[in-house]
């Protein structure tokens, strides 16, 4: 029984998550397709995306854990000034894009708000704001959104115009302007991971139908959850690079872009972390009880490999979710200017410039790990396929085999050091650097595995595993793992001369130094 025998239900969870997400009745979707389509603007797809990041982002920028840049400074002794600043960027940013968006109808709001300024009475005033209140259509829903940011802009330039802003007025501020988002009836992207049809469609068809072929209807929504979030963080940072090509409003588009980047990284690599394993369980218990009980003896041997494919799956997904949070807590830390530190504009711009250059291909390569999980090379299927991507691809792919056999000689090293002193692996110290073997191989190591076809993988999983098993630390279990690990470097080793000797990488020289300094960050953080 293999994943395309299975049993097929006529659920398809990637179309669910792409209609039915942000939950608007039918009616509503229906309104802001039939919109969207008569919308006759250039760019409108790009126009749409970043205002609802935009959006999104003044909800995630609230939380100063979705910023960039460390400070040593607790939050009541920090001045947000700055970034209430950030803030006010991108909400002129959300009123231009409205604008451009409403088309002929900005010109009625323009004269509504002057009747707003010049009508004496209260009665008429009400209902003036009555009428402004309206969103039977998306199109009203917009004007209404226009309306309120507008009127925000004033309240957050006040703010702003204050000496310092501790962080309760920051986040009071910002709360304020996400109960008007959250009101809004066709333009309230507030929900963690959700997605949008008009612009969160996979194309490639290899995928689309890979994420149909998984056994199980929570296993697939699981899987196109992981494509969608994943596809969604790299049109993310699309946005910063194009964000950072641009003059008007740089710093707003770009720090709220990363704010929801970050949002979004953590709840995806939550979601993997705690619920995978429970919903791929379950998914395969459908599957076997599917089975008639006179066919489990001919079945025995099909669903006993499916439950080990889908180990093989659910080992995936918490490297996937491991690395992406390493690799986001790297760039957040190191790459990029805190927004309360005033960066200027150029300063923003090359920090953009070597954030997108180190996330785009982790994330990339997070694709590519998961499609071979499920037994397809997507990398042979069109994705990523263009000759920039496969030379960044494979000089990422060949800096991270550098890394991780360093990582992994030291394990060694350090394993053949404590046995042969007198310690003997006693206390809690002996074990420490065997979890952190252990974290880094779950962020780091396991995509190797899966990228690089290692032979030994099974042995070396189950070597990882039996350390992972026992409290204390078994000597006879830890020399298994060391001989493990070396057999993985010298295999790295190999590969890693197999990818420098590729085309794309030809007259690419290895920069060694660079790695080193890429791995003392990750070993630090």
């Amino acid at each position: 029984m293999t994943g395309s025998s299975l049993h097929r239900g006529s659920i398809d969870p990637y179309a669910e998550l792409l209609r039915d997400v942000r939950g608007l009745r039918r009616e509503q979707q229906q309104a802001r397709e039939g919109w969207y389509h008569r919308l006759e603007i250039d760019h409108k797809e790009r126009l749409l995306f970043e205002l609802e990041v935009l959006l999104k982002g003044l909800a995630c920028f609230s939380n100063p854990r979705n910023h960039p840049g460390m400070s040593e400074v607790g939050l009541s002794g920090q001045d947000f000034r700055e970034q209430l600043l950030v803030a006010r960027e991108a909400i002129t940013r959300i009123v231009a894009v409205c604008r451009l968006l409403l088309q002929e109808r900005d010109r009625a709001f323009v004269f509504h708000r002057y009747l707003e300024t010049v009508l004496p009475d209260d009665s008429a005033r009400s209902s003036l704001a009555r009428i402004a209140l309206t969103q039977d259509s998306p199109q009203e829903s917009l004007f209404v959104l226009r309306h309120a940011m507008t009127n925000l802009l004033e309240v957050v330039s006040g703010v702003c115009r204050l000496p310092r802003v501790p962080f309760r007025l920051f986040f009071s501020t910002l709360t304020i302007v996400q109960r008007e988002i959250s009101a809004n009836q066709f333009f309230n992207p507030l929900t963690a991971l959700e997605f949008r049809p008009e612009f969160d469609r996979i194309a490639n068809p290899r995928i689309l139908e890979l994420m149909r072929q998984v056994p199980g209807e929570q296993a697939r929504r699981l899987v196109a959850l992981c494509f969608l979030s994943l596809f969604r963080m790299l049109r993310y940072l699309s946005l910063v690079e194009e964000s950072a090509r641009e003059s008007e409003n740089l710093s707003g588009v770009v720090y709220l872009t990363l704010a929801v980047l970050h949002s979004d990284a953590r709840a995806l690599a939550a979601h993997l972390r705690n619920r995978a394993g429970a919903q791929l369980a379950e998914s395969y218990e459908q599957e076997v009880f599917r089975v008639h009980a006179s066919r489990i003896a001919e079945a025995y041997e099909a669903l006993l490999a499916e439950g080990h494919r889908l180990l093989g799956i659910k080992a995936t997904f918490g490297g996937i979710a491991a690395n992406v949070r390493l690799e986001l807590r790297r760039g957040f830390r190191h790459d990029f200017p805190s927004p309360g530190s005033a960066p200027d504009y150029e300063q923003v711009r090359a920090a953009s410039t070597v954030l997108v250059g180190n996330l785009r291909p982790a994330i990339q390569n997070a694709i590519l790990v998961l499609g071979k999980a499920l037994g397809v090379r997507l990398d042979e299927h069109g994705v990523f396929s263009d000759a920039v991507a496969k030379r960044v691809l494979s000089e990422r792919l060949r800096r991270d085999v550098w890394m991780f056999s360093q990582i992994a000689r030291a394990f060694g090293h350090k394993a053949t050091v404590m046995g042969e002193s007198q310690e003997r692996w006693a206390g809690a110290a002996s074990l420490a650097f065997v979890r952190e073997f252990l974290d880094y191989f779950g962020a780091m190591g396991y995509p190797l595995l899966r990228a690089a076809d290692y032979p030994r993988i099974d042995p070396f999983l189950d070597a990882l595993a039996a350390l992972e098993e026992t409290d204390l630390l078994d000597p006879q279990r830890l020399d298994l793992a060391v001989g493990e690990a070396a057999e993985f470097y010298v295999f790295l080793t190999d590969l890693f001369d197999r990818i420098s000797h590729r085309d794309e990488l030809k007259d690419v020289p290895f920069d060694r130094r660079g790695a080193a300094e890429a791995l003392k960050l990750y070993l630090g953080d």
